[in-house]
């Protein structure tokens, strides 16, 4: 009875906040923000480096020694027999009692109570260089991690960017779309006076028409634009209010041109470098020995006799009596093993991994070239954008200017319809133009700030 009320108040909820989301102005920090919070590689590398800090723990516990507790309790026969035996794969049992002429069936209680200690206290190293391998791991997927923020980071600003051109661009064609539409208007009106022809009406329609599938298939590329940025910030909305506060200028600093090994994507790189080392020198360190401690305490219990082997029916078959330790045992030493065949054995692995570092090598100088070629792209187009910037104005007042001209012209009947249309295509093709233009400083900017690993330097003058 009182799930109606509740359903109806979360859709109310939610109504409102997909309300306040799109009345509100979306800012690109916000959007940036909003990305490294919900982007779902972004967890799951978070995750990842999460994991491999606590491998890092694990790998300095196995140092401790190992410590063994074990109780059993058992019933059975005892009859020895002398002759060699293996417990290949563990088939075998440890009864231990008299070799009797005759097998008998005599069976009772016994017990086993161990403790054991064993500790590989020198591994020239081996431990320490694990321990390394797990952090230069954990560096490397941390920085994965910091690298996937800035990828990210250049992902939502450049969509970011691209949906402000389309939204400039959509406004664009409304107003080339009001503009044919008033076209058209004075066009009836005229032709209906007989001051023109019919046929001039007619392609002033074609032009509205024109107009309205241009606008139609801009806000198709605004609504892709939107989709793709509400993707990035893992949302589903498609509707957002952007600041146009920073379009309408260009950036102050854009003399930044030098790509530093700081990159993240160049640091990620380096790691993997750095774990492939580390792992070289531990499978180098398994060519050495290992020095163990060890000790045992051991309780026995038997429900068998001391004088058995005299007479056969010295035995209980009481539980507590075969279950209670009445002989103990230690032992303490130091040992070494080294299994000589793993010189043979490691060499084609380490050599394997040092092929692997030159290969991540290879991949680095690869992604560094890539960058700096991507920097110099960056400058060109930063170039050729602000000299678009520059000439963008002069051309819309220039296009603006003939429009006016040529529709008051066309008013007072001193020009044809195929002057003023060419005008109205001439100021729609200049207007966008311009709205291309003021982007693409921008995205020039975002660019060279991708290749320079240095978002700042785009955020900063936004």
């Amino acid at each position: 009875m009182h799930r109606i009320p509740f359903i109806y108040s979360t859709f109310f909820s939610v109504f409102i906040l997909t309300y306040s989301a799109q009345a509100q102005t979306l800012t690109l920090k916000e959007a940036v923000n909003t990305a490294l919070t919900n982007y779902g590689t972004i967890k799951a590398k978070g995750n990842y480096a999460n994991a491999s800090k606590l491998t890092i723990q694990q790998a300095k516990r196995d140092y401790l020694p190992n410590f063994s507790l074990s109780a059993q309790q058992d019933y059975g026969t005892i009859n020895g027999q002398n002759g060699p035996s293996y417990g290949l794969g563990g088939l075998g049992i440890a009864s231990s009692g008299p070799a009797l002429e005759k097998q008998n069936w005599n069976a009772a209680f016994g017990a086993l109570y161990l403790a054991n200690v064993n500790w590989d206290f020198f591994t020239f190293g081996r431990i320490k260089q694990r321990v390394k391998v797990a952090n230069a791991a954990f560096q490397r997927d941390q920085n994965d991690l910091e690298q996937e923020k800035f990828q990210q980071e250049i992902r939502v600003s450049a969509a970011y960017l691209n949906l402000l051109a389309a939204q400039r661009l959509t406004k664009s064609q409304e107003k080339n779309l009001s503009r044919a539409i008033t076209f058209k208007n004075t066009s009836v009106i005229r032709a209906k006076n007989g001051l023109i022809a019919g046929v001039d009406s007619s392609f002033a329609k074609a032009e509205v028409s024109n107009a309205k599938i241009a606008l139609t298939k801009a806000k198709d590329v605004e609504q892709e634009q939107a989709n793709r940025l509400g993707v990035l910030m893992g949302l589903t909305s498609t509707g957002f209010n952007l600041d146009t506060s920073s379009i309408n200028r260009i950036p102050v600093d854009l003399l930044n041109d030098t790509v530093k090994t700081s990159h993240p994507t160049l640091k990620f790189y380096q790691n993997r470098i750095d774990v492939s080392n580390h792992q070289v020198d531990y499978f180098k360190k398994l060519y050495y020995p290992t020095f163990s401690f060890f000790g045992v305490m051991q309780g026995r219990g038997s429900g068998f006799s001391s004088n058995y082997l005299l007479n056969q029916s010295l035995y209980s078959k009481s539980y507590s009596d075969g279950i209670n330790p009445t002989r103990g045992n230690y032992l303490i030493g130091i040992g070494m093993t080294w299994n000589l065949t793993t010189l043979l054995r490691n060499h084609p692995q380490v050599k394997a991994q040092q092929y692997t570092t030159e290969g991540l090598k290879n991949e680095y100088e690869l992604v560094d070239q890539q960058l700096k070629a991507q920097l110099a792209i960056a400058e060109a187009k930063l170039k050729n954008a602000l000299d678009n910037y520059n000439e963008a104005p002069i051309q819309v007042k220039a296009a603006s200017d003939a429009y006016l001209q040529k529709s008051v012209l066309y008013k007072n009947g001193l020009t044809t319809l195929v002057d003023l249309t060419q005008a109205l295509f001439t100021l729609n093709r200049a207007e966008t133009d311009r709205d291309i233009a003021y982007t693409n400083v921008w995205q020039a900017l975002l660019l060279k700030s991708a290749a320079l690993g240095n978002y700042d330097l785009f955020i900063n003058e936004f």
